[in-house]
């Protein structure tokens, strides 16, 4: 399955990108990091010793050896999953989309995806690409079965053939989080031309998969006449919350987003006054007062802005230190990502501001002039009150 996420909707001030924990980097792919999650070596383990009766019946007297022979089972069918999301990550990049990384945990993988698709068919394929993948392993396994002799190879093949058919089929699913979910958002999405509308049907289609997961106990007993296991109730659990809060964060998040294009940083922005950087800081206090500017920015002497004055270093300087202090002993340097265009907003402001975090930043008008100096703890409010 593909994660999109919302580039720092919900989150403007967060830090920059840090590998999650509890995973461990075992290699990349096109550029992309691929990660395990500590819980995949408790499902390896479960598929090790699960499919080792299986191993016993086709190669009696292995020992201990056959759930090795399960753990490489464990492995490759791993390897499968990682197709199915490396196709969703290099179908995003082929988009001109930036893929953080996939990750394998204990329910599969997962594919971050950096930013939100901007149009229904790159939607539409980012996701439907993985089940299909998942598909057409499972049919050449099929396939190659069939010129196999008996033995642990065409075991192997066998449980590949009906774990990958089965993969691309579930995943088909029309219901967030799962890629169905992601296709049938894209449906309707082209159909409407709102992508809000089509994240919250496609939510509800995976709510609907959850509450049938969690009835499945019963189905299998009523209609199939087999009894559940304890094992059976765990996993429906376990499957039915994954499914109910994946598609209701999806939901949360498109309400959020629908929001976003009326925070705009122009509104926002402070005030500010512009002085050379040898300017003493008690004089640039007092000019900054004078106008009720809310900012102090620092310019060369031909006018390019070189930093911005923080606030917390003015006030943590005493008063009669001021008058032999340079301005630009308490400012921050402009570096790449802490200039944004006055004109930026919505979705653009949120990433700008979770790529490069800061307290402020300068905003520049189209010819390069100071527009105003806007705050994280600004932005962060504003998008407070767009969530009320």
């Amino acid at each position: 399955m593909t994660q999109t996420p919302p580039s720092g909707a919900g989150q403007p001030a967060s830090s920059g990108q840090s590998r999650p924990p509890g995973t461990i980097r075992i290699g990349s792919i096109a550029g992309i990091d691929v990660l395990v999650t500590s819980s995949w070596f408790l499902i390896a383990a479960l598929i090790s010793f699960s499919i080792a009766p299986r191993i016993e019946q086709v190669e009696p007297g292995l020992g201990v050896l056959k759930y090795v022979a399960g753990l490489v089972f464990a492995i490759v069918l791993y390897l499968s999953v990682l197709m199915h999301e490396a196709s969703h990550a290099v179908m995003a990049q082929r988009f001109g989309f930036n893929v953080n990384s996939i990750t394998l945990h204990f329910l599969g993988g997962m594919t971050e995806i950096d930013g939100a698709a901007r149009k229904p068919r790159q939607e539409f394929w980012i996701a439907v690409v993985g089940p299909l993948t998942s598909i057409a392993v499972g049919a050449a396994a099929v396939g190659s079965w069939f010129l196999l002799p008996e033995g642990l190879v065409r075991v192997a093949i066998e449980g590949l053939a009906g774990a990958n058919l089965l993969i691309g089929v579930l995943n088909l699913v029309p219901g967030l989080p799962l890629d169905g979910g992601r296709v049938l958002k894209a449906l309707v999405w082209g159909a409407t031309g709102d992508a809000t509308k089509g994240t919250i049907v496609a939510g509800w289609g995976g709510r609907i998969t959850a509450v049938v997961v969690l009835g499945w106990p019963l189905i299998q007993r009523e209609v199939f006449g087999v009894p559940p296991t304890l094992f059976d109730y765990l996993l429906v659990i376990v499957l039915g919350l994954f499914l109910w809060t994946g598609a209701t964060a999806a939901m949360s998040q498109a309400r959020l987003r629908s929001r976003l294009p009326h925070l705009l940083a122009r509104p926002l922005a402070r005030r500010t006054l512009a002085v050379p950087e040898d300017t003493p800081l008690a004089e640039a206090v007092r000019r900054a007062q004078e106008i009720d500017a809310g900012s102090i920015v620092t310019v060369t002497s031909s006018g390019r802005p070189t930093g911005i004055v923080s606030e917390a270093a003015v006030l943590a300087t005493p008063a009669e230190r001021r008058p032999w202090v340079a301005v630009s002993a308490v400012a921050r340097t402009l570096e790449d990502g802490l200039t944004l265009p006055a004109t930026i907003a919505g979705e653009d402001l949120i990433t700008a501001i979770s790529r490069r975090p800061a307290e402020e930043y300068l905003l520049v008008e189209e010819d390069g002039s100071v527009m105003g100096v806007l705050s994280t703890a600004d932005v962060d409010k504003a998008f407070r009150e767009s969530r009320a």
